[in-house]
C-alpha cells in the first residue's frame, strides 16, 4: 500500500487551488474539466480537493471544517515561518496562531484557508 492522496471537500475547487498557489507557493497539478476535482503538485502524495456537490452526488454528506475544533491539520514546512504567514495572510488566510518558538526547537504558526481548514506552517524539527 501507498499513501497517495489527501482529499479535502470544498465549495470551489479552482478558487481553492488558486489560494494554495498564491498563499503557499504550491503548484496546481491537475484540474478536471468539470472543476469538481483538482490536485496540487506536492510530490508522491497529493493534496487534492473535491467539490462538496460532487461528493453529494456520490451519496456522501461532507462535513465542514471547524478551526476551533479541528480533527486534523495540513502541515507545510518552511525555513521562514514568519514570511510564510505573511504570504498566506496576503492571499486571504486567517491567522490562528502567530509564529512562535516551540520547546522542541521548531517554529510553528497556524492559519486557516478560506474553507476553514487548519494549516500549520512550521520550520523543520530541530531547525
Amino acid at each position: 500500500m501507498k499513501f497517495r492522496y489527501t482529499i479535502l471537500y470544498v465549495d470551489d475547487v479552482p478558487a481553492t487551488l488558486d489560494f494554495y498557489t498564491r498563499a503557499f507557493g504550491l503548484e496546481p497539478g491537475f484540474l478536471h474539466e468539470s472543476n469538481a476535482y483538482g490536485e496540487l503538485a506536492t510530490g508522491n502524495t497529493r493534496l487534492a480537493f473535491s467539490s462538496r456537490d460532487l461528493m453529494t452526488q456520490l451519496g456522501k454528506t461532507p462535513g465542514r471544517p471547524d478551526p476551533n475544533g479541528p480533527v486534523f491539520e495540513i502541515a507545510l514546512e518552511t525555513d521562514d515561518v514568519a514570511a510564510a504567514v505573511d504570504r498566506a495572510q496576503a492571499a486571504g488566510a486567517t491567522i490562528i496562531q502567530a509564529p512562535r518558538a516551540e520547546p522542541w526547537g521548531q517554529t510553528t504558526a497556524y492559519v486557516t484557508d478560506p474553507n476553514g481548514y487548519l494549516v500549520e506552517l512550521c520550520s523543520p524539527v530541530g531547525g
